[in-house]
C-alpha cells in the first residue's frame, strides 16, 4: 500500500503548540467510554494544557489534592483529564469525596498514588463510576494483586529506569490489561515502553520557562535584524 501523507496545518497564533512525540502513535491506545487515548500530557500548567496536541491530560502533583486545582484543569483542558486524587499522604474519606467531585466535574478517570492500599481501591471502585488508575512505581510491589485484585481499571507505570522491566512483568501476568507508562525523554524510550506492552504513554512537556526562552531568542533575532536595517 502506498504511504499516505498526513497534511499538517499550524496557524500563526498556534505556532508554539506543544507536540507530543510521533512515536506514541505506535501505541494501541486505551478506549474509555468511546474515546481512544494514546498520548497523555503530564502537566498541571493550564497554559500548556490549553496548547497541546495530546489525546488527554494526567494531572497529578506533589501536594494535597485540591478541588480548585482539579476543576480549573478540567475547565481549561480541551482534552479528557485523568485527575490525581491522592492516596498516599491524603487518604480515606477525603480521597473518596475528591474522586466523586472529579467524576461529577467531568474527569475521564481518577489516578491514585502508589502507596494506596488495595482495600481502599476496592472500596473506591464501588463508589465512583469512572475508571480508577492505580500507579505502580516498583518491581517489588505485588504486581498481580495491584493489577488484578485491587479493583483498578488501569495501571500507570512510573518506575524510572525500571519502567520497561515492570511493564514486561505485568504483561506476563495479563497480556490485555490496560497499561499507561511514562515515556521517558526521547523516541527510543517511548518506543521501548510501547514494545514492552504499554497501551498509552505519558509525555512530560517542556516548562513554560523553556518555551519562553526559545520565543525570546526568536524575538531578539528579529530585533537585531531590524536594528541592522
Amino acid at each position: 500500500m502506498k504511504e499516505r501523507i498526513v497534511p499538517r496545518i499550524n496557524t500563526n497564533l498556534r505556532s508554539h503548540t506543544v507536540i507530543v512525540p510521533d512515536a506514541i502513535n505506535q501505541a494501541t491506545g486505551i478506549i474509555i467510554n468511546g474515546q481512544r487515548v494514546k498520548s497523555i500530557l503530564f502537566s498541571t500548567d493550564v497554559a500548556i494544557i490549553a496548547n497541546c496536541n495530546a489525546d488527554a491530560v494526567i494531572a497529578v502533583y506533589p501536594f494535597t489534592p485540591s478541588l480548585q486545582i482539579t476543576n480549573a484543569i478540567i475547565d481549561v483542558s480541551q482534552k479528557p483529564v485523568f485527575a490525581g486524587i491522592g492516596g498516599g499522604t491524603t487518604a480515606g474519606a477525603r480521597v473518596r469525596e475528591i474522586a466523586l467531585d472529579a467524576e461529577l466535574h467531568g474527569a475521564i478517570a481518577v489516578v491514585l498514588n502508589a502507596p494506596t492500599k488495595t482495600e481502599f481501591v476496592r472500596s473506591l471502585s464501588e463508589y465512583i463510576d469512572i475508571p480508577i488508575v492505580l500507579s505502580i512505581i516498583s518491581i517489588n510491589e505485588n504486581l498481580e494483586e495491584r493489577m488484578l485484585e485491587s479493583g483498578a481499571n488501569i495501571v500507570n507505570v512510573s518506575g524510572g529506569k525500571n519502567t520497561v522491566e515492570i511493564i514486561k512483568e505485568l504483561r506476563k501476568i495479563d497480556p490485555s490489561f490496560p497499561i499507561i507508562a511514562t515515556g521517558g525523554p526521547n523516541k527510543a524510550t517511548v518506543e521501548a515502553v510501547i514494545e514492552a506492552g504499554a497501551n498509552a504513554v505519558t509525555y512530560t512537556p517542556p516548562t513554560n520557562g523553556e518555551i519562553f526562552r526559545h520565543i525570546m531568542e526568536e524575538y531578539r533575532k528579529r530585533c537585531e535584524k531590524t536594528d541592522s536595517e
